[in-house]
């Protein structure tokens, strides 16, 4: 049995969401210093912004419940979501212009522990 012990949450992470999810596929279910050492030595754009919302979470983890010890954390559920769209116009020849849109993503952490 598990149960939800903290979570975090960054919005409007400015990367595809299907960059980011090839980095949570990663780390989903790994405990919290696996997940870590993951990301740190992951190279994509998406990976920096990850570990910060993970040792959020943990922190959050720990103001919640001083118990708590976060060896014995994992990622119980990690997922990624599109966010909006950023629509610009980029000049094409011939005086016509073609659009761009530039995306987001966000991205949710939970951290449970086993009972």
């Amino acid at each position: 049995m598990t149960t939800i012990v903290s979570s975090a949450t960054l919005r409007h992470l400015r990367g595809s969401a299907q960059k980011a999810r090839l980095v949570i596929d990663l780390i989903r279910g790994k405990k919290v210093g696996e997940a870590q050492w993951i990301l740190a030595s992951t190279k994509k754009y998406a990976a920096d912004h990850i570990k910060k919302i993970l040792d959020s979470a943990v922190a959050n983890a720990i103001d919640k419940d001083a118990a708590v010890n976060p060896d014995e954390l994992f990622v119980k559920s990690a997922f990624v979501d599109e966010g909006f769209r950023m629509k610009r116009v980029r000049p094409a020849p011939m005086g016509r212009a073609y659009r761009v849109q530039k995306r987001t993503c966000h991205i949710t952490l939970q951290l449970g522990r086993e009972e």
